[in-house]
């Protein structure tokens, strides 16, 4: 197996010892703060209208993070780098509340009704019903007195716009209203009351129950209760209860019926919520490559720096050997000024190495860290990585064509387009069958009753009194509507054309172009997937041919470098040969190293390619979706030798 340069074996074993004896123990690590909401637990009588409790958004680092530093130093493995990232990277994070607010859209759209927006109201009203009492028997009769007016409140919809049929209410609604009222009422005419005003004190009970259905139909049962007493002298039941019950039902025919057209917006946001699920896991595949990219790119930097010093030493001892020949003659002070120039150059190359390193630093700081440089234990802390770059001695891949179809199986921005080509196919019923005119079949049957205290009116000398079937409370007219004695029936239609239908024919071409879009879009992201898989393998066996030519070269300009040393220490070669050999060996060193970066960052972005990121890195997506990483930490328990 060939391997990329390790760490010095003295440094790995003294790191090893050090957190031997300073973290003997390695615990569970997870956030200490859930992000789901939690439902109220109350009777139900009123559970419904208690708010869910939100947790609030988790600032604050898990342990793990302050765990892993000892003595400044932060020590990171690579499955450690992960599942900190997991656990406090901000992007993850936000990506998890999508879930929840899926997950509440589906509930929300199984309510039904239009879009959120505000509820319809009752109207309630300080009135009587017709027939009831003076003022009812002068509206019955199309009298209107004067000062008779009405007092009423009433609350209506905001206008809200939707595209294709509005869907039905699905959760039953109660509405109930009641109004207690007293009211002086002038009469000019006293022809009817034989009062100058008339004093009435009223009560009014009303209810009713809304359900809809999915096909497009919603039933209303309707009760009302009045109580009247007035001062009228005329007034044959004086007090007196009126009540009503009502049942009606309305059925869409063609614009708004089915149960595709009314479930509609319940099927697309469970589409959303699965697709929610796909976008996470896409948005934590993201940010590990970014973390892998990064851990590595740090790891390269320290062999970097390593390699760079090394070849400072190398000018500082030849920059001296330099010296002492000039002093004995054997050299000119040309020779020396050229030794300066090559430890000039070398010490420049470690100045941008030590930044390239602080740089990936903060990097990787801001990937697996929540706060940030904001923490002042975090920034100030150095990190460490302990897994060096490996290449393993064949790459085994299978044929491009399995690992095409292994990537249109596996990845899930590939499975979220499919989502949302799904959702744009359901949602187009509703603009298809927002085509249609509109046709309404209407029915209802009610029942009335009337009851109260009789009293003999005098008119014109003739004596009136009230017949008995009239004379009781309220059971005597809740009676009379269960035995129908007052029924009234209805049916009727109701139909709506618009002339042209623009609006209705535009919305559903602009949802089918839209579609097609993407589908476009969509063959276009496989066909890409497609091209991500190839050029994926490609990279990464040009990144094994380059590291092996790379390291061979090394091995070329090491046995170079070796020989023009010799040869000046023989004298027959000059200083400029030796810093120009001594040149080419670290340029060789560098080339070496970025060859084998680059199949490190090939090897990331091929599993990236085929949607197998999570698995090679053996990440359990409920870890992931929790937050919480029940791994305990891969640090070394000692080094091989």
């Amino acid at each position: 197996m060939k391997k990329g340069n390790r760490f010095p074996i003295r440094l790995r074993q003294t790191i090893a010892f050090g957190l031997c004896l300073l973290w003997p123990v390695t615990l569970t690590y997870a956030q200490e703060q859930e992000i789901a909401p939690e439902r109220p637990h109350a009777p139900i009588l009123w559970r419904p209208y208690l708010a869910p409790a939100v947790p609030p958004a988790p600032l604050a680092n898990s342990t793990r993070l302050r765990d892993l530093i000892r003595g400044g130093n932060l020590y990171l493995t690579a499955q450690d780098a992960i599942a900190l990232a997991l656990e406090n990277n901000v992007d993850v994070e936000l990506s998890r509340y999508d879930t929840f607010i899926a997950e509440w859209n589906v509930e929300r759209s199984q309510a039904g009704g239009s879009l959120p927006g505000v509820p319809s109201g009752a109207s309630s009203a300080s009135s009587v019903a017709s027939g009831q009492g003076l003022q009812g028997a002068q509206s019955a009769a199309g009298v209107a007195a004067g000062g008779a007016n009405q007092t009423s409140r009433s609350s209506g919809n905001a206008t809200i716009a939707q595209v294709g049929p509005t869907v039905q209410t699905f959760d039953p609604v109660v509405q109930e209203s009641t109004s207690f009222s007293h009211r002086t009422l002038l009469e000019p005419n006293t022809t009817a009351s034989e009062q100058p005003y008339v004093i009435d004190q009223a009560r009014t009970y009303s209810g009713s129950y809304q359900q809809g259905f999915v096909y497009g139909g919603s039933a209303t049962v309707s009760y009302s209760d009045h109580y009247l007493n007035e001062n009228a002298p005329t007034d044959i039941l004086n007090p007196s209860s009126s009540n009503s019950l009502s049942i009606s039902y309305q059925q869409t025919l063609l614009n708004g019926f089915g149960r595709a057209v009314n479930e509609r917006t319940i099927n697309v946001n469970k589409i959303n919520f699965q697709t929610s699920d796909l976008n996470f896991r896409t948005s934590l595949i993201g940010t590990i490559v970014n973390v892998l990219d990064t851990y590595y790119a740090l790891v390269a930097d320290y062999e970097s720096i390593r390699s760079k010093q090394s070849t400072i030493d190398a000018a500082r001892q030849f920059l001296a050997e330099n010296r002492s020949r000039v002093e004995i003659g054997t050299l000119a002070e040309l020779d020396v000024t050229t030794a300066q120039s090559q430890l000039a150059t070398s010490e420049q190359a470690l100045v941008d190495a030590n930044a390239a390193l602080k740089q990936h630093e903060l990097t990787l700081k801001g990937l697996i860290s929540r706060t940030g440089l904001g923490d002042p234990l975090i920034a100030g802390v150095r990190i460490v990585p302990l897994d060096p770059i490996e290449i393993p001695a064949a790459d085994d891949l299978p044929p491009v064509r399995q690992l095409v179809q292994m990537a249109l199986s596996n990845r899930s921005d590939l499975a979220a387009e499919r989502n949302k080509e799904r959702g744009d196919v359901i949602s187009a019923i509703g603009t298809r069958n927002g085509i249609l005119p509109t046709l309404v079949a209407l029915g209802s049957a009610s029942s009335a009753g009337v009851s109260g205290k009789g009293q003999p009116v005098n008119f014109g000398g003739i004596t009136v009194a009230p017949e008995s079937y009239f004379l009781g409370g309220v059971g005597n007219a809740l009676a009379q509507i269960f035995r129908r004695n007052f029924p009234t029936e209805s049916v009727g239609a109701y139909f709506a054309e618009p002339i042209h239908n623009r609006q209705a024919q535009a919305d559903y071409g602009i949802d089918q172009l839209t579609l097609r879009q993407t589908q476009l879009l969509e063959a276009k992201d496989f066909k890409q997937a497609e091209v991500d898989v190839m050029n994926a393998v490609t990279a990464l066996r040009q990144a094994r041919a380059k590291y092996e030519a790379a390291e061979h070269a090394q091995t070329l300009d090491e046995q170079l470098f070796s020989a023009e040393q010799k040869k000046f220490n023989l004298g027959a070669s000059t200083p400029y040969d030796v810093v120009t050999q001594q040149r080419d060996l670290e340029g060789a060193k560098s080339t070496k190293l970025a060859a084998l970066l680059s199949y490190s960052n090939a090897k990331v972005a091929l599993d990236q390619a085929l949607g197998r990121t999570l698995e090679v890195n053996h990440i359990a997506i409920g870890d992931a979706r929790n937050g919480k990483v029940a791994r305990v930490s891969t640090l070394p328990a000692s080094t091989p030798q």
